[in-house]
């Protein structure tokens, strides 16, 4: 399920390469393993998205600054240092992808993970779904 939502200040859109930043993190998520050396997350049930919010306010009144907000939506079961491990992982590959942005702009990044059994999973997949 590792659902990866991004929303981030529109204005930002210009600069940011947001679908080389979906990929980046998307193969970074693809690529972590535990200590056992298993694959953290599924491949064929991560997914992130992206949205650019393109009217906001940040408080204080700094117009002039933006935001990333990642949010990562997983199931339970992993231990605190696998999910140290994602977090530093995840964190690592937007800073690297928005090294030239924050030199120019004042971008404040935040990335939570929530994990949560769900109440209700329902699923259809269309009958060219491979996955």
């Amino acid at each position: 399920m590792p659902h990866l939502k991004i929303e981030y200040t529109g204005k930002l859109e210009p600069q940011l390469d947001m679908a080389a930043l979906c990929q980046a993190l998307a193969t970074t998520m693809a690529q972590l393993q535990d200590a056992a050396g298993k694959p953290v997350f599924p491949l064929n049930g991560t997914r992130v998205l992206a949205y650019p919010a393109p009217h906001h306010a940040v408080a204080g009144g700094r117009e002039g600054h933006g935001f990333i907000y990642l949010n990562l939506r997983i199931t339970p079961g992993r231990s605190a240092e696998t999910l140290n491990m994602v977090g530093d992982a995840l964190l690592a590959t937007v800073r690297t992808h928005t090294q030239r942005l924050t030199i120019a702009t004042p971008v404040g990044i935040t990335l939570h993970i929530d994990e949560g059994a769900p109440v209700y999973e329902g699923k259809h997949r269309l009958p060219s779904y491979t996955g």
